[in-house]
């Protein structure tokens, strides 16, 4: 195209875009002045009513006046809406849901009885109960003091439910309970004191197997124990334990004047081994859990007859076969074996069991350290300790050298362990050695549960002499 038709083309462009222009112009003047006489406007050319109207009177297109623009009529709404205002700003209320339309408005407070309501308080503590439920209970819980009350009860009692610590009972929560009853009302026949570790560990062994079932009376067990330094185990079962603390205990109870559990089969078998070796062969094998209850009957009859004899009878000898310990000795030491075989059994159920209570530990550790200087002399004549420094025999009474036996932590203390002699005094001012056990770790030694080259947290001084004292400790420790 050369330039004479570029510009042909552009002058009817033009053209066109200012018929367009003068179009729109005339219609919408024809819409006002349509709106102005109260007509209906018209959506475009030829949609109108009359078309001709546009075009008469002054103002029109044909007359050569300007156009006039009208005045808006104040009765009829704007063209342009105006912003819509707030309804806080009209002073008018608030829409209910209703003039919304709310399809779901909120549901009317349940009223419920009284008794209906303290029924709730429970899955109120709980918050089991429904949003409707919870609003009526804590409506009435601000009128009722009663129902208040209960419920912040139930409230602490179903914090207790979600404590993290373990659901086990303390230990000494039976002596603690003991002890505040027995402060109100004291009894008419005490338990005597060396009796009352005996008494506390066989209820809590008790207590352990109330719960087991044929499974856990038939789980194996290791009974361990150190002889001739060297360790030394017997394989039984749940019930096979109970039956040898029946055995050994029934000792004492001879000693009492109680009928011995086994009749006259174990008469000439007096050593707590040999007893509990024909109680196995001549019972039903293996044991079963019917031995709890002469077990259980019979430690109540040894706490029930020492009770009897008001303390009196503390001194009254009790043969073990190979050896002898006064009553008051020989109940600590069945509370002791009482604690150490409810360990393996909670072992083998795999069950934590805990030390007995601080008092309780402190005098069954103070009848091992009382034990100490009698074993370490039977050692020494066998030959499975050290002679010593060649001194002579110490005198009876007199002090001589000595080892410092320290026990850490709860029920423990310190006792000087004399090294010559069982009549001879510890005394710290020969003291050679110093050795420092946990005190549940140096039961576990007495029980021939722990190695004694691994059970000293802490040693100083004379190592042989630290090693016969340990070695002595273990050698304590029997089936």
């Amino acid at each position: 195209m050369n330039e004479a038709g570029r510009l042909e083309a552009y002058d009817e462009h033009e053209t066109d875009g200012e018929k367009d222009y003068e179009e729109r112009q005339h219609e919408e003047k024809e819409y006002e002045e349509k709106e102005h006489d109260g007509q209906e406007p018209y959506d475009g050319p030829g949609e109108g009513k009359d078309d001709k109207t546009a075009d008469d009177g002054p103002g029109g297109p044909g007359d050569g006046t300007p156009p006039t623009t009208p005045s808006p009529d104040p009765d009829r709404p704007p063209l342009i809406p105006l912003p819509r205002a707030s309804v806080e700003d009209g002073g008018r209320p608030l829409p209910t849901p209703a003039d919304l339309g709310d399809p779901a408005p909120r549901p009317a407070p349940l009223v419920l009885e009284h008794r209906v309501l303290k029924a709730l308080l429970g899955a109120w503590a709980l918050a089991a109960c429904s949003p409707e439920e919870t609003a009526a209970v804590e409506e009435h819980l601000g009128d009722c003091g009663a129902c208040a009350d209960e419920a912040l009860r139930l409230r602490e009692a179903v914090g207790l439910l979600h404590q993290p610590e373990s659901l086990d009972l303390d230990p000494a929560l039976r002596t603690r309970v003991l002890e505040g009853c027995l402060e109100r009302r004291p009894p008419r026949i005490p338990v005597p004191g060396w009796a009352a570790p005996y008494d506390a560990e066989t209820a809590r062994l008790d207590a352990l197997l109330q719960d087991f079932g044929d499974a856990e009376w038939h789980a194996p067990v290791r009974l361990k124990w150190f002889e001739a330094d060297k360790e030394t185990s017997r394989r039984t079962t749940v019930a096979g334990v109970i039956a040898h603390l029946l055995m050994v205990d029934g000792l004492v109870g001879i000693g009492l004047g109680l009928d011995d559990p086994m009749g006259d089969v174990t008469a000439d078998r007096p050593t707590p081994a040999a007893r509990t070796e024909a109680y196995w062969r001549t019972s039903h094998f293996p044991p079963t859990r019917s031995v709890r209850a002469p077990w259980r009957e019979q430690s109540h009859d040894l706490v029930r007859t020492v009770s009897f004899t008001g303390g009196t009878a503390g001194r009254l000898a009790i043969s073990y076969g190979d050896f002898e310990l006064p009553l008051h000795d020989a109940m600590l030491d069945r509370a002791f074996e009482c604690w150490v075989h409810a360990e393996d059994i909670a072992e083998a159920v795999d069950y934590p069991y805990t030390p007995p209570s601080p008092h309780h530990l402190h005098d069954m550790i103070d009848l091992a350290a009382r034990m100490l200087p009698t074993a370490l002399a039977v050692r020494r004549r066998t030959g499975l300790a050290s002679p010593g420094p060649g001194r002579h025999l110490v005198p009876a009474g007199s002090p001589g050298r000595s080892l410092r036996l320290e026990i850490e932590g709860l029920g423990g203390g310190e006792w000087l362990i004399p090294l010559d002699s069982p009549a001879a005094l510890g005394s710290a001012d020969f003291e050679v050695a110093h050795v420092a056990l946990d005190g549940a770790e140096f039961g576990r030694l007495a029980a021939g549960h722990v190695s004694p080259t691994e059970a000293a947290a802490g040693q100083v001084g004379d190592r042989e002499a630290i090693r016969d004292v340990l070695f002595a400790a273990a050698s304590l420790s029997r089936m």
